[in-house]
């Protein structure tokens, strides 16, 4: 039997909002994971990616990933990792750093055998690498086998990948495929494998309402599944349907029947009756004491007839023009990289690229040809992953940071 602990995106360094308290937070729920580690005596921790927010890191963040990685060798938990888009480099990786320090192990296509299962692990693949994909993983001894990668996969509606690519080329029959990436925790069954997503361990956007946590996994006669919760910062939702009558007194009336002290009050007000001006309402729960408070009058008015955009949902409206714009598909998926919508700001380059190289294979080049000339083409997908929101604040936020940034080590 072997029991283990996966987690995945914990993206230490995000500050949110650009507080340094909500970066605080992130550190914190990964400490929580580790704790909970030694204090269940599990066999390994196992990470499913971007532990890292971003691929340059601060200081004060990977001497905080170094600390919580300590807590787990003192007590003789090894950390089982791979590499997710938002921490990707060229070079060496953060995790080949906290390898070389004996803190951690990088998974990859040789089994890691801890108790009776085999640990492998496929770092994120982008998409123009993904065609004709053939992993070639090592044989094992063990009585049970878990790959370990990150990226969005089926059966799940968000899927852009079909594990089976990886999975049946395969010399290795996996129990269970241990995946990072997507923020919500999620589990299925494709053919005899389980596939789960552990979530993220906090919340990277509004639209992460679910309480965070982590998956506890054990490997015996089958493979068993279960979620555990992180008592994370509270994210307090006020939905507010006005009537004719209402006015912006009924938004904070309803804002203030919460407890705001601390908490990331996020406000959506929708209905009839006047409009409201989105910083009162923010100003009066600031004033009761959220650290955050972000408002979206999602209504119509005459003097406005196009959506009010308030601080919250940069990204609905931006989408919501590029709709307009009619832009083909291969232009709008250079547009979401650009507007780092899967990607950290300092990764956006790498992925223009990538995603240009796989459009020049695919012969999808045309695309921009007939976008530029005025082929309006299909409406672009209006789902959006979970990490849209995160990545968007992270590429905006360009004000300096209290540490020293390291640069790329090798």
């Amino acid at each position: 039997m072997t029991h283990v602990i996966h987690t995945g995106d914990t993206h230490l360094g995000y500050r949110q909002y650009h507080r340094s308290e909500r970066r605080e937070d992130f550190l914190d729920a990964f400490r929580q994971v580790a704790a909970d580690a030694v204090d269940n005596d599990v066999e390994a921790v196992v990470h499913a990616g971007d532990l890292f927010h971003d691929r340059r890191p601060q200081l004060g963040d990977i001497m905080g990933a170094l600390s919580v990685l300590e807590t787990l060798d003192d007590a003789d938990i090894p950390f089982l990792a791979v590499v997710g888009n938002h921490e990707a480099k060229r070079s060496g990786q953060w995790l080949d750093l906290f390898e070389s320090l004996g803190l951690a192990t990088r998974l990859g296509p040789d089994p890691v055998v801890v108790g009776d299962t085999a640990f492998y692990g496929l770092d994120f693949v982008p998409r123009a690498q993904r065609d004709g994909f053939d992993p070639d993983f090592e044989p094992h001894a063990a009585a049970h086998a878990a790959l370990v990668t990150h990226g969005l996969f089926e059966p799940f509606d968000f899927g852009e990948w079909d594990p089976r690519e990886i999975t049946d080329p395969a010399a290795v029959e996996f129990d269970a495929l241990l995946l990072g990436d997507n923020h919500h925790p999620e589990t299925a069954q494709v053919a005899d494998t389980w596939v789960t997503y552990c979530g993220s361990t906090e919340r990277a956007s509004t639209a992460e309402r679910e309480d965070r946590g982590y998956n506890l996994v054990t490997f015996d006669d089958g493979v068993d599944i279960r979620r555990r919760g992180l008592d994370t910062r509270e994210f307090v939702y006020a939905e507010v349907e006005l009537t004719e009558r209402d006015s912006a007194e009924r938004v904070r009336e309803r804002v203030g029947e919460y407890d705001l002290d601390g908490a990331v009050v996020v406000v959506d007000v929708d209905g009839e009756g006047e409009p409201v001006t989105p910083a009162r309402v923010e100003e009066y729960a600031l004033d009761q004491g959220a650290l955050v408070a972000r408002v979206t009058d999602h209504r119509e008015t005459p003097d406005d007839a196009e959506r009010e955009v308030s601080f919250a949902d940069p990204d609905d409206a931006v989408r919501e023009r590029v709709h307009e714009l009619g832009l083909s598909e291969a232009a709008r998926g250079i547009d979401e990289t650009v507007r780092a919508s899967k990607v950290a700001d300092t990764n956006v380059a790498d992925n223009v690229q990538s995603r240009v190289e796989g459009l020049l294979e695919d012969g999808e080049f045309d695309a921009f040809a007939a976008a530029d000339s005025g082929d309006k083409g299909s409406a672009p997908d209006s789902t959006a992953d979970s990490t849209d929101e995160p990545t968007t604040e992270a590429a905006s936020d360009g004000g300096a940071d209290e540490d020293a940034t390291l640069g790329d080590f090798a």
